[in-house]
Parts: structure tokens; C-alpha cells; sequence
């Protein structure tokens, strides 16, 4: 899978796409993350991206024609998301539905915003990650790569690491214990201990219940609420 950033600082982006799970999809030809300084295409001795907004206001606006411009000479895959609050929010089904794509490419803004040319005639759409405000772009971007990047076939090591954690069933995953087995008078449940696998699954989902029941309501709202089967499971383990 290709992505390729848009940005004013490529170095944070190149900096976190070669590390870890990231960097190691890439040396394997997984991924290819590029970044594209958008001031490689201006002409002026500044390098100016950004001008006063017209009308007046507070801040600078991010300039139509250099975003055009750095987009242009790269021909980059499409889609082409801005990272704004206008768009839609990135979750766990967005970032799956993303991760079965070819490749896609994102735009990072800074300043007060970016010229509406650019979301009216050059972009395809955008992503938010969050109704809070950021200084630019560029963390929003790496939080897109991260969750769409470990998703594609093959990055993850496991390949059934993807499969059973948060937000996979519209629930919270399940709490997970390593050695030792009892750590400063905290014992591991004992039905992790007990080899009956079908025993830990059903504690598993009970327990992902659970956290969501107590954690996260409104996942469980959206599920439209418990199921008989699942009332029943609680009851097993006594929530």
C-alpha cells in the first residue's frame, strides 16, 4: 500500500513511519509511505506558503496555489483526504475500510486553514480524528497511518492480531495477563490458568462486556443493547 503526506514538516512524518511496525512494513515492501514538502514547488526566495485571509481575521491561511502545485507534480494515489474537522471521523470500520484500498494519500493544513480552492477542486474528501483543534495536520496524518497501516495483510506479525481487539465487534477487548502469575498479591484469574479454551473464550467476551458495559455505554447503546445469549454470559461469570 502506498500513502503519500502533504506537509510543511515531511521530516515528522518520515522520522515516525521508520520506526517500529511502520519502519518494518516498509523494509519489507508493505508499505510506502512518501512525504512531499509542500514548498518544494513554490518560486519565491521565501518559499511562501501562506498569505492574509481576505476579509480580515486572525492567522494565515494556507495558499491554493503551492498545494496545487506539490499535488501536481506528483500525481499521488487517490483519494486525497484533508486532515480537517469537516470530515469524516476516523474509527476502527473507516480505518479497515481504508487498509483494503491500494494506496490513498492525505493533506496536511497549518495555519488558520487552508484556501477553500483546495477542498473545493483538489481534494476528495476529509478525515477528522476528533472534534479538538490541532496546531496543523501532520499528528492527525500519523494517526491515520498507524491505524490503517498495522491493518494491512501481512504488517501485523500475527496475522490474528487484527481480529480479536477493540472495536472489532463494536466492544472493548478483553483485559490480558502475562507472568508472573501473581504479582504483589495480584493473581491472575484462574481461568486463564485452567487450560479449558472454551471456558477462557466465553470469560473473554464476558469480560469485553463487561469493560463496555462499564467504560463505554454508548458502544453497547449503539449495539442496541445486550442480547439474551449475552445476559446470559454476564451471569455465568457474575459480571
Amino acid at each position: 500500500m502506498r500513502i503519500d503526506v502533504f506537509t510543511l514538516f515531511p521530516g515528522l512524518i518520515d522520522g515516525f513511519a521508520s520506526q517500529a511496525l511502520l519502519g518494518k512494513a516498509q523494509e519489507k515492501a508493505l508499505l510506502d509511505i512518501r512525504a512531499h514538502d509542500l514548498r518544494a514547488q513554490t518560486t519565491d526566495v521565501h518559499r511562501t506558503v501562506d498569505d492574509s485571509p481576505f476579509g480580515g481575521g486572525a492567522g494565515m491561511v494556507l495558499m491554493a496555489e503551492p498545494v496545487f502545485a506539490a499535488v501536481e507534480a506528483v500525481d499521488p494515489p487517490r483519494p486525497l483526504y484533508l486532515l480537517g474537522p469537516g470530515g469524516r471521523t476516523l474509527d476502527q470500520a473507516f480505518a479497515r475500510e481504508l487498509a483494503g484500498t491500494d494506496g490513498f494519500s492525505l493533506l496536511c493544513g497549518r495555519y488558520e486553514g487552508v484556501d477553500a480552492r483546495v477542498v473545493d477542486h483538489l481534494v476528495d474528501g476529509e478525515i477528522s480524528i476528533g472534534d479538538y483543534v490541532l496546531a496543523g495536520g501532520e499528528v492527525a496524518a500519523l494517526v491515520v497511518i498507524e491505524a490503517v497501516g498495522r491493518l494491512v495483510p501481512g504488517v501485523m506479525g500475527n496475522t490474528t492480531s487484527g481480529e480479536d481487539e477493540s472495536f472489532r465487534d463494536g466492544l472493548l477487548e478483553y483485559p490480558h495477563y502475562t507472568r508472573p502469575a501473581s504479582f504483589r498479591d495480584w493473581e491472575v484469574p484462574d481461568v486463564l490458568r485452567s487450560g479449558d479454551h472454551a471456558r477462557i473464550a466465553r470469560w473473554r467476551q464476558a469480560q469485553k462486556l463487561t469493560r463496555t458495559i462499564h467504560d463505554r455505554p454508548d458502544l453497547i447503546e449503539a449495539r442496541g443493547g445486550l442480547s439474551p445469549t449475552e445476559e446470559k454470559l454476564l451471569a455465568e461469570f457474575d459480571r
